[in-house]
């Protein structure tokens, strides 16, 4: 939260601070959902930031040290591996929402063949697969940083008028 809050102040968009960080904007948005992250990296976004470099690593849940037993990976090794789980993460809803329907097929053809209501809870699943395929492999980014940041001040607007 607390670089995410940062970056806002400063105006960035994830992508630009993290291209000037020289970090990927996925591990970025990953720190800012407080994921692990290295002292190399906070290191480098705290230099963008223009902050001290402890005031990023006060953030909560947060640990640096691998664990035990475990060696430390390089950033670009520990990132490839998040975009590993990532994918993996998909492939499993993607095959869950495949076997469930497969078995809800067969549940509607058995039950009641003249009426095809599995067509619902497959469009209704069908259209979440497609959005983690989404999310996932980054392709649409809905929302983006401007309207993050536009979201945000509109907040603090609001809450300077109550007060």
């Amino acid at each position: 939260m607390i670089v995410r809050k940062l970056r806002l102040e400063k105006g960035y968009s994830q992508e630009q601070l993290a291209e000037m960080a020289g970090i990927s904007t996925r591990t970025l948005q990953r720190i800012e959902r407080g994921a692990t992250a290295s002292p190399e990296t906070l290191k480098c976004i705290a230099s963008v930031l223009e902050t001290d470099f402890t005031n990023l690593r006060k953030e909560p849940d947060m640990p640096t040290q691998p664990a035990p037993g475990l060696p430390e990976l390089p950033a670009h090794e520990r990132e490839a591996l998040e975009y590993v789980r990532d994918i993996k993460s998909f492939y499993m809803h993607a095959l869950q929402y495949g076997v469930v329907m497969l078995g809800l097929l067969v549940l509607n053809l058995v039950t009641s063949p003249g009426y095809f209501w599995v067509i619902w809870p497959a469009l209704g699943w069908g259209i979440g697969v497609v959005a983690h395929g989404l999310s996932t492999f980054e392709v649409i980014n809905v929302f983006g940083d401007d309207w993050e940041r536009r979201q945000i001040d509109k907040r603090i607007r609001r809450n300077r008028r109550r007060s």
